[in-house]
């Protein structure tokens, strides 16, 4: 496993980054809450597949964000559902949502925790699924520790899944993606200034400091595999949430791809792995 490198006041800037942000993206036309609130999910087609019925079963979120999946998965008819962030702004938020949705406590937990801290943190002793993405593990230098940190806390016969942004992404060139322009394997962190947000680019901001990791693909499903769990399959996918490159489409799905007639590559993956029962 690589060892990444960064500095050592890596979780204090991205939580400050974090908490600015969280109500830039409540507000936000991105995450427009108040679709969410009529439809109440926001899950993926790929995920919903991959993941399966979880009606009845128990789901813990690590990085939830303010909640919005993992409120859908209790929609979806998961008998318990608990979301972890290490953003109190972004918990406080999650659970007013979760409130204003008739979720009380028992069923629509929310807990404010760093990832690596889960086990300690969370109310429950074990999940039987532990979902986590989207734009989740690049902010995360050690992913040995992530992943044993996850083993730790699914049931026996239950699994992890893992849907993410391809890290091939981070090493293209960001208008054509074409161009291979940064190294795969780079083990120093990203440590940048960028004002705004993915949600409002041109929105005022303060904290605007940023450290994340580029995990080769290889490095994720080690981690995964190390820490005990039975790889079920790794997929890639041709499209991606939001616009990466400028010359992606938007598809009648929402999603983005390279035009057709262009050579694809994967813009996406998704895993799953299941903890020996």
């Amino acid at each position: 496993m690589r060892k990444q490198t960064g500095p050592d006041d890596w979780r204090e800037a991205n939580r400050a980054r974090w908490d600015e942000r969280v109500a830039i993206h409540t507000a936000s036309d991105y995450y427009d809450q108040s679709a969410f609130r009529r439809t109440r999910d926001v899950i993926r087609d790929f995920e919903a597949a991959e993941v399966g019925d979880v009606t009845g079963r128990s789901l813990l979120h690590l990085q939830c964000h303010f909640g919005q999946d993992t409120l859908s998965w209790a929609h979806r008819g998961a008998a318990r559902v608990v979301g972890l962030d290490f953003s109190e702004p972004a918990i406080e938020a999650a659970r007013d949502l979760a409130a204003e949705l008739g979720y009380g406590p028992d069923r629509a937990a929310f807990v404010a925790a760093d990832v690596y801290d889960a086990a300690e943190a969370v109310p429950d002793t074990a999940y039987d699924i532990v979902y986590t993405g989207i734009g989740a593990v690049n902010w995360l230098p050690d992913l040995a520790a992530w992943a044993e940190t996850a083993a730790s806390l699914i049931t026996p016969g239950g699994f992890l899944y893992l849907a993410e942004f391809h890290p091939l992404g981070d090493v293209l060139d960001e208008t054509s993606g074409s161009q291979v322009t940064y190294d795969y394997f780079r083990r120093e962190a990203w440590d940048e200034e960028t004002p705004g947000s993915y949600t409002d680019f041109g929105a005022e901001t303060v904290h605007n400091r940023s450290v994340e990791w580029l995990h080769p693909l290889g490095d994720v499903v080690s981690a995964v595999a190390a820490a005990g769990l039975r790889i079920e399959f790794l997929h890639e996918h041709d499209m991606t949430l939001f616009q990466r490159f400028g010359v992606l489409r938007r598809g009648e799905d929402g999603c983005y791809r390279f035009p057709e007639g262009r050579p694809r590559v994967p813009l996406m993956y998704s895993l799953k792995a299941t903890k020996p029962a």
